[in-house]
């Protein structure tokens, strides 16, 4: 019933993550009231995304350049490699304003469910970056979930047996400001609990 353009971009719309076919069908009909120039710059963008953007070549974040800002920056701590699984984690992580280090991305998490193995995620690059640097530290700032855990125990045992003096860190987990003791599970107490330091 619908014009065939008009369901090919429902049907796009419809394939991003957390959208459903009424919520594609509205921004495709929004989308429709909007000026010609309007959608033209909507297209634009995304076509500018896939031509412009790719991977920085030492932490595989996305950058517009070989080497990201990050990499380049004089101002970071180029000892301090920080472990994410996307580049989602990195922008978290710059928005608290608190690390100076370098990162290191991923692309994801073991998990054998989905299919990823250790071959399918950016650890060998790692390795070699550890290989290659003067690095003091690793943090290990994977997701607290089975794949996250599974992920860093993996790449700690895999640093250690290449260079077994390289500090390894996990990032600290616990309550979170505001929450209740009653509300909390079983292993995020253990967590603070094990993670507890002097007041």
């Amino acid at each position: 019933m619908l014009p065939k353009s008009v369901q090919n971009l429902i049907d796009e719309f419809s394939r991003l993550p957390g959208i459903g076919p009424k919520t594609a069908a509205r921004l495709t009909f929004y989308l429709l009231t909007k000026p010609k120039a309007d959608i033209h710059s909507f297209g634009e963008s995304v076509t500018k995304l896939v031509d412009n953007l790719r991977f920085c070549s030492e932490c595989f974040n996305i950058c517009e350049s070989d080497v990201c800002d990050i990499c380049e920056s004089e101002k970071r701590n180029h000892s301090i490699i920080n472990v994410v699984e996307e580049p989602l984690d990195v922008i978290a992580l710059e928005k608290s304003g608190f690390y100076d280090g370098v990162y290191h991305v991923l692309g994801g998490a073991i998990s054998p469910i989905n299919g990823i193995g250790p071959e399918e995620l950016r650890i060998d690059q790692l390795l070699d970056r550890l290989k290659n640097g003067d690095i003091s530290e690793v943090i290990l700032a994977t997701n607290p979930n089975l794949e996250g855990e599974a992920t860093a125990t993996y790449i700690k045992d895999r640093i250690l047996a290449q260079n077994p003096k390289i500090k390894i860190t996990r990032l600290a987990r616990g309550l979170p400001v505001g929450g209740d003791l009653e509300y909390a599970d079983e292993v995020t107490l253990r967590r603070s609990l094990e993670g507890r330091r002097e007041y």
